[in-house]
């Protein structure tokens, strides 16, 4: 069988697009380890990872784009990979959050003010005037 110069370049558009688009697939898979395992280390240099993979993957599909050399299966790919990207960075903002809560309920940020000071007056809070512009 033999195929026309067009599907030849299609295929080797396919091979040169799966080589990024599977590096991210691999970093997302070694992220959301890291975040199972709540390795922060290891959470670091997934992510760092992670960053070059896309920036890769984006730079080869850009490129094969402005060709119209991109199959719809690895579209779809890189649209799931996205999806999980934004998946990973949703639940890493809630556990933030939730951290964040937790250190607020145990260490107050604003610790309350004593009612007397060190020499034993009332301490004044700001004054009851109106501010000057």
């Amino acid at each position: 069988m033999k195929y026309s110069p067009q599907e030849l370049d299609a295929v080797q558009a396919a091979a040169a697009l799966e080589r990024p688009l599977r590096a991210v697939e691999e970093q997302l898979v070694a992220l959301g380890t890291a975040l199972h395992r709540q390795d922060a280390a290891a959470v670091d240099a997934a992510a760092e990872q992670l960053h070059v993979a896309l920036a890769a993957a984006v730079e080869h599909f850009t490129r094969a784009a402005r060709h119209g050399a991109v199959p719809a299966p690895l579209r779809h790919r890189l649209a799931l990979a996205g999806g999980q990207v934004a998946a990973q960075r949703e639940a890493l903002a809630r556990a933030t959050a939730s951290l964040d809560r937790a250190i607020d309920v145990l260490i107050p940020r604003h610790a309350p003010k004593s009612f007397y000071s060190a020499a034993g007056a009332s301490e004044r809070h700001g004054g009851g005037g109106a501010l000057l512009a």
